[in-house]
């Protein structure tokens, strides 16, 4: 039992009406947890993409080595109104350091637990962007083969981009993390946007 608010009265966490007094010292750990593993999601992909550890990325087409983190994801896209953007764009430099530069961001943004706001951000426009190219609500590529897609609507895009937005509506980056030290920075103070 936990006592809520002035006065005598004792209510269980699970019947209190206000969200911001159910966040317990177990579940900011859940969330330092949930908030340091997304991170790695981000941080992982730049590292293989960079150097090309042989995961989903072979080392002859590591970024190092002149390969292009944007474009085999892009090129290979064959379902949706956006394919031929996808096609387009595939390789161009600038779409490739901006990739790649959003998944170290987002990456070490959310293990650090800073910018945590910047990152959700962030995080949502890349999986909205990739959620567009793949296009789950195509049933059938464009030669007519089944896309493979398994979800319309909530697939990993719209996990990732909630699970980013809710880390940083709930502060996880004060547990485990630097956001605490962050949000008392005199530059973060004069620009809440930043935490």
């Amino acid at each position: 039992m936990t006592t809520i608010g002035r006065g005598p009265a004792v209510h269980h966490l699970e019947s209190v009406e206000a969200p911001g007094s159910m966040l317990t010292k177990t579940a900011a750990r859940a969330l330092a947890v949930f908030r340091i593993s997304l991170g790695f999601v981000f941080l992982w992909a730049f590292l293989d993409k960079t150097f090309g550890w042989n995961y989903a990325t072979p080392s002859e087409r590591a970024w190092i080595n002149g390969g292009s983190p944007t474009k085999g994801f892009l090129s290979s896209i064959d379902v949706g109104p956006f394919q031929g953007t996808a096609h387009s764009i595939a390789g161009d430099p600038w779409a490739d350091r901006l990739f790649m530069l959003g998944l170290l961001g987002i990456g070490l943004a959310l293990i650090l637990g800073i910018g945590m706001r910047i990152a959700a951000g962030a995080a949502t426009l890349m999986m909205a962007f990739m959620w567009l190219a793949e296009f789950p609500l195509a049933q059938h590529t464009s030669a007519g083969k089944p896309s493979g897609s398994t979800n319309p609507i909530t697939d990993y895009h719209f996990m990732y981009a909630a699970g980013a937005i809710a880390l940083a509506l709930t502060y996880a980056g004060h547990t485990w993390g630097l956001g605490r030290w962050w949000a008392g920075l005199p530059f973060v103070q004069r620009n809440r946007w930043l935490i």
